[in-house]
């Protein structure tokens, strides 16, 4: 199949889905049966191919994917193509985010709530979590966090942890992958890159939430969430729903 037209297919498969496709989604989409595009110059019909004919190899499709990257970024299109959570994406240029946010103000409605952003945060970077241990770090019951989390899908159960009562244990999922644009949770942004004033003061231990910003002694001008947070609380039988 003449690169054009490789070109052409990959970048309607990349259009017409909601989801990354794998290099293996979009090779499987190339069959032996597969239709060929419609030539012009015989009247707009297309034809059956061959088997072994216009074969599509995981090396051709990942080149047409550089080239389709370069496009769009020399071109300075609305979009861009992204690699994300084990897959390819279209997705719109971020730079645009102030006039989609204006036009699409009925999905602010399916924002996550405040104490939603930090569950979730917490599972992110806990996982596997159970929830004691979440309103062990956030102080709060977090049964309705969870159930509008799992709700839309960016949490999962991913097993039990193995103390007396069995508590189930939570994750991210690749849909959570998918919203924020990651590739994997190795992607997300280190926790001590943030300072304490950056930090949500209902996420910190009492005695820092009322912290006030002062000179950095000794080169210290951070602090890592982790130190900063309470122990743990251990699991019990009331953790299990």
């Amino acid at each position: 199949m003449p690169t054009d037209d490789l070109k052409n297919v990959i970048e309607a498969f990349l259009f017409a889905t909601e989801r990354p496709l794998t290099i293996e989604d979009i090779k499987e989409g190339f069959s032996a049966s597969a239709t060929k595009p419609a030539d012009p110059s015989s009247g707009g019909e297309g034809g059956s191919a061959s088997d072994g004919e216009d074969r599509v190899t995981a090396k051709d499709i990942l080149e047409i994917l550089n080239q389709l990257k370069v496009d769009y970024e020399n071109q300075n299109r609305g979009f861009r193509l992204t690699e994300m959570a084990g897959g390819y994406q279209l997705v719109t240029d971020s730079r645009l985010a102030p006039y989609l946010k204006r036009f699409y103000q009925e999905r602010e409605t399916k924002k996550l709530s405040k104490a939603g952003l930090e569950t979730l945060s917490v599972i992110a970077y806990r996982q596997p979590v159970t929830r004691a241990d979440i309103e062990g770090i956030r102080g709060v019951n977090v049964d309705g966090a969870i159930r509008a989390l799992l709700e839309k899908g960016l949490v999962k159960i991913v097993g039990r942890k193995e103390v007396p009562g069995r508590p189930m244990l939570y994750g991210t999922t690749k849909a959570f992958l998918d919203h924020f644009a990651l590739r994997s949770v190795k992607d997300l942004p280190a926790l001590n890159t943030y300072t304490l004033k950056d930090i949500e003061p209902s996420l910190l231990p009492p005695e820092l939430r009322n912290h006030e910003s002062t000179a950095p002694e000794d080169g210290k001008e951070t602090a890592a969430i982790d130190s900063e947070q309470p122990e743990e609380k251990t699991p019990t039988a009331g953790d299990v729903k």
